[in-house]
């Protein structure tokens, strides 16, 4: 465990101190787009960050290679390699779209030759478990066909979600931190060396996605980019590939008897993440949403808008940061969830724990303009914005601005006057309000004349 956490921090280190070169190169390179109809910030941001990433990939695996247990990883198997050769391809597809733009075709091509560079070496499905049938072997084709398939769908579900700073790289921590613990589970608990390159590539992408964090989260200062968001998504789905199709369920040897009764008993441990899909359900979901809705209207569905999910958020009234905590939450639901369903011991009490979080998280969505009352001893641990003291300067600062009953002519008439002078609030959707209302940054000013 001591390794597998020297990896991780090394990971996150390396790709913090990383980021901030990177966004003055991007911003030097000219890589920041201008500010799309679909985008929710305001400001031109620069891109690229996925350089940053790749970066502490690199060095997360080279630390890896050195140390007394992980290195026996890159000995025995071919699968770390397989992960740097697919992962280079994608990051350099990723960072010529960043910069210049690719076509959506391009881009689906080169996800494919990146997972077929990853099949060539090694890292592909060889087997699943099918309940009541047993491992069935797949055919060479078969293998590299469902592999190819499932890197292309687990890239583009989370590129799909990055929409909103801080999003892509929060809910993918979350499923690498629920994914490490089920493959630490499976590679330290039952011995099976097999499992150990998916515990490597989940905490080294912990690791990425925690070091690029704190220059992403709301404002963000710097975008990762398709050259970030395919790159944790090609790494996510080399760790699924590798602990499903290639690690034995029948070595694990929970049930005694035939390999038909072995497989029942491990439908716990293989089914939650047979797929990724499971542990990225969210942005999974997203992704056929947006599928459906395109072609549904006639348009290709590659097509670009604003009906996402954490878009949706955003109309209905919550917050930039409220909608990025309300999309963690339901991943971190989902994905430890999946693996706490893995253990055979959980009963009753678990299931009633979903049911009562999901009722919180459902209540999180209804309650859009839900402000908490702070108690005022903790009011220096929360956002200003949570503060009485503020609210009520707010509310006294309105009702200053109120026109006096006397005098109602004239009262009227510097009313709207000032309502004339004040600046518009930017309705989202234009110019990529991140909620509704006015979100300005700057202090109004009062024009000389204008009544208190």
């Amino acid at each position: 465990m001591r390794e597998y956490l020297l990896t991780l921090c090394i990971t996150a280190a390396v790709t913090y101190l990383l980021t901030g070169p990177v966004r003055k190169f991007a911003i030097a390179a000219g890589a920041m787009p201008e500010i799309r109809a679909r985008d929710v910030h305001r400001e031109p941001t620069p891109r690229l960050g996925g350089i940053a990433m790749f970066g502490g990939l690199c060095a997360g695996l080279l630390v890896a290679a050195h140390l007394t247990n992980l290195k026996d990883v890159f000995e025995l198997s071919n699968e770390p390699r397989a992960l740097l050769s697919g992962a280079g391809l994608i990051w350099l597809l990723g960072v010529l779209d960043d910069k210049w733009g690719v076509d959506a075709l391009i881009k689906l091509g080169g996800q494919m030759i990146a997972a077929g560079v990853m099949v060539l070496q090694g890292l592909t499905i060889l087997w699943l478990p099918v309940p009541g049938v047993g491992p069935v072997s797949l055919t060479p084709w078969q293998g590299t066909l469902l592999t190819v398939a499932l890197v292309v769908i687990t890239i583009n579900a989370v590129n799909f979600v990055d929409g909103l700073d801080g999003l892509a790289s929060g809910m993918v921590c979350i499923a690498a931190a629920a994914f490490f613990m089920y493959a630490y589970r499976i590679w330290y608990g039952y011995g099976l060396e097999s499992a150990a390159p998916a515990t490597l590539f989940a905490a080294v992408l912990m690791g990425m996605c925690l070091g690029f964090l704190p220059h992403n989260i709301h404002p963000a200062r710097i975008f990762m980019g398709d050259s970030g968001s395919m790159l944790i998504g090609l790494v996510l789905a080399a760790g699924a590939i590798s602990i499903t199709g290639q690690v034995d369920p029948d070595a694990m040897k929970l049930f005694a008897g035939s390999e038909t009764a072995a497989v029942h008993a491990t439908v716990p441990v293989y089914i939650p993440l047979l797929l990724p899909l499971t542990v990225i359900a969210v942005p999974f979901a997203d992704l056929v949403l947006a599928i459906v809705r395109r072609t549904w209207r006639g348009q290709s569905p590659f097509a670009a808008d604003r009906g996402h999910l954490h878009h949706r958020l955003l109309e209905i009234g919550h917050s930039h940061s409220r909608a990025v905590l309300i999309m963690y939450f339901w991943s971190a639901l989902i994905a430890f969830g999946a693996v706490a369903y893995s253990v055979n011991s959980v009963g009753t009490w678990f299931v009633m724990a979903i049911v009562a979080l999901s009722g919180v998280g459902l209540v999180l969505l209804l309650l859009p303009r839900f402000t908490p009352r702070v108690p005022r001893w903790a009011e220096g641990f929360v956002p200003p914005r949570y503060r009485r003291g503020n609210r009520e300067a707010a509310e006294a600062a309105a009702d200053a601005g109120a026109v006096a009953e006397g005098g109602a002519e004239d009262g009227a008439a510097a009313g709207q006057a000032a309502e004339e002078s004040a600046p518009q609030p930017v309705p989202a959707g234009i110019n990529g309000a991140t909620a509704i209302g006015d979100r300005s940054r700057f202090t109004h000013r009062r024009r000389i004349g204008t009544p208190q």
